[in-house]
C-alpha cells in the first residue's frame, strides 16, 4: 500500500480513549493549578507544579486542535462541543482557531500563501530587497528570546482576543469566549486572591511559551520544504515540510503526540492518541526523518528560506 492508504488504517476514533485523554487532562490541569496555588510560597514545589500545569495546558490545546480537525471523538457534534469546552482554558477561540488552522493545512509549504502559517519566514531574495527597518523588525521577530516569551504573551493574551479572520468566522463566538476568558481569571482571583491570579497567569504564560517553541519547530528546520505552484508537491510539503520531533515517548505523551507533525499534516484525520503508533509502525517503510533535541535547538539559528538551494539558512 502507498502512504495515503496505509495512514488511513489509523483513522479510527475511540470515544473511550478520547474521553480518558480529554477529562483526564482536565483533572491534571486543575489539580496542578490548585496545588501550585497552595504551595506558591515554596519554590521547589511551585516550580515543578507550574511545569506540569504548563504541559497540561499545551496538551489541552492539542486536544482542541484535534477537535478542530473532527479527529478526537467519533462525531462532529462531539468534537465541536469538546472544542468549545476546552477553549476558555487554552485562551483560544475554537471556531476561529479551527478556520485559521485549516487554512494553514491547505497552504502548507506554499511560498505564495505564507500568511496562513503560524511563523512567518522570509526568503533570501526578500531579505536582500528589504530596507533597514524591515530587516531590524524581522531580526527581532525571529530572535528566539523575543519570539518565544514575548510572542507567546502577545498571541495568547492579546492577539487571540480578536484573532485573524474573526469577522469572517463569527464575532459573537469570539466575544463570548473573551467574556469567559476574563471570568475565568477573575474567578481564580476571587477564590485565591492575587496569588491564584499570578500562578494562573504565570503558568499560562509558561504553557504559551512551550506552545510557541513547538509551533516554531513544526516547520522551521534546515531541510524543510517550500515551493511555488505549479511545482508545489503535497506529499513533500506535508512529510518533508513538517517535523517529527524525537524527544522521547514521555514528551510525546505530555504534548499529545503533536511532535509527530509530519504524518499529522499528511493525514489530519488520525487522532492524537494514534499518531505515535502510526509513526512507529510506518517509519521504516516510508523513511520518516526524525529531529533530535540538539538539532531542534540549532533550528532557531535558521532564519531565511533559500529558494536556490531549497533549505532554511541563517542570516547572511
Amino acid at each position: 500500500m502507498n502512504l495515503r492508504e496505509t495512514s488511513r488504517l489509523y483513522n479510527a476514533k475511540s470515544n473511550f480513549i478520547a474521553s480518558v485523554s480529554y477529562f483526564g487532562n482536565f483533572a491534571l490541569y486543575f489539580a496542578s493549578l490548585f496545588l501550585a496555588i497552595q504551595y506558591a510560597a515554596t519554590w521547589y514545589l511551585l516550580a515543578p507544579l507550574l511545569v506540569i500545569f504548563a504541559f497540561s495546558g499545551v496538551r489541552l490545546y492539542v486536544l482542541q486542535h484535534d477537535c478542530g480537525h473532527l479527529a478526537l471523538f467519533r462525531t462532529r457534534v462531539q468534537n465541536e462541543w469538546a472544542g468549545y469546552g476546552v477553549s476558555t482554558f487554552t485562551l483560544t477561540p475554537f471556531k476561529v482557531m479551527q478556520y485559521n488552522h485549516n487554512m494553514h493545512h491547505a497552504h502548507v509549504g506554499n511560498l505564495e500563501e505564507r500568511d496562513s502559517g503560524e511563523i512567518h519566514t522570509m526568503t533570501v531574495q526578500e531579505w536582500q530587497q528589504a530596507n533597514t527597518w524591515q530587516r531590524l523588525y524581522y531580526r527581532l521577530y525571529r530572535n528566539p528570546f523575543v519570539l518565544i516569551p514575548i510572542g507567546s504573551l502577545y498571541t495568547y493574551f492579546i492577539r487571540y482576543r480578536w484573532p485573524k479572520n474573526t469577522r469572517k468566522v463569527g464575532v459573537a463566538g469570539v466575544l463570548v469566549h473573551d467574556v469567559l476568558f476574563v471570568a475565568y481569571f477573575a474567578g481564580v482571583a476571587w477564590l485565591f486572591g492575587w496569588t491564584g491570579f499570578l500562578v494562573l497567569a504565570g503558568g499560562s504564560a509558561l504553557g504559551g511559551a512551550l506552545g510557541v517553541f513547538l509551533v516554531y519547530l513544526q516547520h522551521n528546520f534546515e531541510d524543510t520544504y517550500w515551493d511555488r505552484k505549479p511545482d508545489l508537491n503535497f506529499e513533500k510539503a506535508t512529510i518533508q515540510g513538517s517535523s517529527c520531533l524525537d524527544f522521547g515517548w514521555v514528551f510525546d505523551e505530555a504534548v499529545a503526540n503533536i511532535t509527530k507533525h509530519d504524518i499529522h499534516h499528511f493525514n489530519p484525520s488520525i487522532p492524537s492518541y494514534s499518531l505515535r503508533r502510526c509513526h512507529r509502525e510506518m517509519r521504516d517503510a516510508f523513511r520518516f526523518r526524525r529531529i533530535g533535541f540538539r538539532e531542534a535547538l540549532a533550528s532557531f539559528g535558521l532564519k531565511l528560506w533559500d529558494e536556490e538551494h531549497q533549505k532554511l539558512v541563517p542570516f547572511p
